[in-house]
C-alpha cells in the first residue's frame, strides 16, 4: 500500500471527523462539553459504545487470541451482558437520581471528602493505563506497518495521533463524541464484515460451510469446565467478564458520561439493554474473524507472528487484496479514536469536577473554559508518555494485559461502591485511601505465589472480585454504625 495512498484515506477520514465536530460544537458551553445538556439521542449513544467498548484491543487482540484460548473468550463475554444488565438496573437510577455530572461525587456524599477524592484518583489512574494500553496497539501497527517506512519516530507518531484526537474533542466534548463515535463503529465493523466475506471466498467457502468448518475445529471451543486451574474454566470467565463490567462501565467515568448524557433515565437504560445484547454478538463475529485469519495462515502455510495481536494486520496489509488492507486501514483508524476521544474527555471531566470543582465555582465560562483546555492538554501529555513507555516495555497481548491492570486499579472501586450501595454502614474516611492502596498490593501478593499458597491454583481475572471484596472488608473492619440522635 503506498504512502500517498494510506495518508489520504487518514486525511479525508479526520476530515469528516472535523466536520461532525464542528457541527455538533456550536454554541457548546462547559456544559455541552461535561453531558451535552442531556440531549443525546439514547440509540446514537447506545451504537457508539460498541466502538468505545471495542477498541483497538478487540480489534486485534481478540482475533489473535483465538489461536491459544480458542472461543472462551466468549463467556468473559456473556459475563459483560449480565453485568450490563446491573448496571442498568443498580447504578443507572443512582446516577440519575443524584443528578450527577460525575460518579465520584456520589463517595462524598456517602462517606466523605477523602473517599470522594480516591475514587476519582482510581478512575483516572485506571482509565489513564487503559486508554494508553488501548491506543498503543492501534498506533503501533500504523507505525510497524506505515509511518517505519517513512522514517517517523514512534513518539512523533502518537503525538500527530493525540494532536488529532484534541482538535476535534476540545470545544464539543461529549456531545462531539457521541457522534463521532457512531462514525467510528460504523468503520470498525464494516471492515470486519468484509474480511470475513474476503477470506470467505479465498477459501472458497460459502458462508455456511465456513461456520461450519470453524465450529468443527477445536479453535471453537468455548466451554473449559474441566480442571478448576485452567484459567479459561469457564465459571471463572464469566464472573471475571460479569464484574469486569461492572466496573470498567458502571464505575468509569468515560463510560458513564456518555450515559447520563441521555435525556433521562428511561433512555439511558434503554440504550444500556440495547447495547448489552448488540456487544455479545459483535464479540462473536471477532472471534470468527479470528478462527478463519488462523485458517488462511495455515493455508496459505504463513508463519504465526510471536505477538498474537500483529496477525491480523499482517495478513490484511501484506496477503489480502489491495482494497482489503484499505478497508483494515479505515478500521484500524476507526478502533483507534474511540480510544483517545472518551478517555480524553472524561479524564478532563473528573479531574476538573473531582479536583478542580469548576462546575461549583461561581466562574464565568471563559474562565471555565480556559482552565478545561489546560487540563485537557495536560491529559493529552500524560497519555502520550504512557503510550511510549509502554512501547518501551511490552511483552504480551494487550488486552491481557489490560484485563490484568484492571483488577488492580479498579478492585477499590468495586469495593467502595459495594460497600455504599449494599450497607448502611460509614467508613473511616481518614482510612479509605490507605485501605484503597493497600488492597490491591495484598492481591498482587496473593497473585505472586498462588500456586504456592492455594495448592497450585494460580490466580486470573477473577482477582478483580477478591480486590474488590479485601477493599470491602477493610472499609467494614474500620467503619462504623452512625449513633442514632
Amino acid at each position: 500500500m503506498s504512502s500517498i495512498l494510506v495518508f489520504s484515506i487518514i486525511s479525508v477520514y479526520f476530515i469528516v471527523l472535523l466536520i461532525i465536530a464542528r457541527l455538533t460544537s456550536r454554541g457548546a458551553t462547559s456544559q455541552t462539553f461535561f453531558n451535552a445538556k442531556r440531549k443525546s439521542p439514547w440509540f446514537v449513544v447506545a451504537f457508539g459504545m460498541i466502538g468505545t467498548s471495542l477498541s483497538g484491543v478487540t480489534f486485534m487482540s481478540v482475533p489473535g487470541w483465538v489461536g491459544t484460548t480458542q472461543f472462551s473468550y466468549m463467556m468473559i463475554a456473556l459475563g459483560y451482558f449480565f453485568g450490563y444488565i446491573v448496571i442498568a438496573t443498580v447504578l443507572l437510577p443512582l446516577y440519575y437520581r443524584l443528578n450527577l455530572t460525575s460518579i465520584y461525587s456520589y463517595l462524598g456524599d456517602r462517606f466523605g471528602f477523602r473517599s470522594y477524592k480516591t475514587g476519582a484518583f482510581f478512575f483516572i489512574l485506571s482509565r489513564s493505563l487503559g486508554a494508553a494500553f488501548r491506543m498503543y496497539i492501534v498506533i503501533n501497527v500504523l507505525q510497524i506497518f506505515v509511518f517505519d517506512a517513512w522514517n517517523i519516530p514512534f513518539w512523533l507518531t502518537v503525538f500527530i495521533f493525540i494532536v488529532l484526537v484534541i482538535l476535534y474533542t476540545y470545544q464539543g466534548g461529549v456531545k462531539t463524541i457521541v457522534w463521532t463515535d457512531s462514525l467510528q463503529t460504523i468503520g470498525m465493523l464494516t471492515a470486519v464484515v468484509l474480511t470475513i466475506v474476503f477470506i470467505s471466498n479465498e477459501l472458497g467457502l460459502s458462508f455456511p460451510h465456513l461456520v461450519e468448518k470453524v465450529q468443527n475445529s477445536s479453535m471453537s471451543d468455548m466451554f473449559f469446565a474441566g480442571e478448576w486451574n485452567d484459567k479459561r474454566h469457564f465459571l471463572k470467565q464469566f464472573l471475571a467478564g460479569m464484574f469486569i463490567t461492572i466496573t470498567m462501565t458502571g464505575l468509569d467515568q468515560e463510560m458513564m458520561q456518555k450515559n447520563l448524557s441521555c435525556r433521562n433515565i428511561r433512555e439511558a437504560q434503554k440504550n444500556m439493554f440495547t447495547f448489552s445484547v448488540i456487544i455479545v454478538f459483535v464479540i462473536l463475529m471477532f472471534l470468527f474473524l479470528g478462527a478463519i485469519l488462523y485458517m488462511y495462515a495455515y493455508a496459505n502455510n504463513i508463519a504465526i507472528p510471536k505477538i498474537t495481536d500483529d496477525l491480523y494486520p499482517l495478513l490484511a496489509l501484506k496477503y489480502f487484496s489491495p482494497a482489503v488492507g484499505i478497508i483494515f486501514l479505515i478500521g484500524l483508524i476507526s478502533a483507534a479514536f474511540p480510544s483517545a476521544d472518551g478517555a480524553l474527555t472524561s479524564l478532563t471531566t473528573s479531574f476538573s469536577v473531582d479536583f478542580l470543582g469548576l462546575n461549583k465555582k461561581n466562574l464565568q465560562e471563559k474562565q471555565i473554559r480556559k482552565t478545561r483546555y489546560k487540563v485537557h492538554l495536560s491529559f493529552a501529555l500524560l497519555l502520550l508518555i504512557i503510550i511510549v513507555v509502554f512501547k518501551a516495555v511490552n511483552n504480551q497481548a494487550v488486552i491481557s494485559k489490560l484485563l490484568t491492570v484492571a483488577t488492580y486499579t479498579y478492585g477499590p472501586l468495586l469495593g467502595l461502591y459495594s460497600f455504599g450501595l449494599f450497607t448502611k454502614r460509614y467508613v473511616n474516611d481518614r482510612m479509605v485511601p490507605f485501605i484503597a492502596i493497600l488492597s490491591p498490593i495484598i492481591c498482587y501478593f496473593l497473585s505472586t505465589y498462588s500456586k504456592q499458597l492455594f495448592n497450585g491454583y494460580e490466580l486470573g481475572y477473577e482477582l478483580l472480585i477478591i480486590n474488590g471484596m479485601i477493599t470491602f472488608g477493610l472499609l467494614w473492619g474500620t467503619g462504623f454504625w452512625k449513633k442514632e440522635d
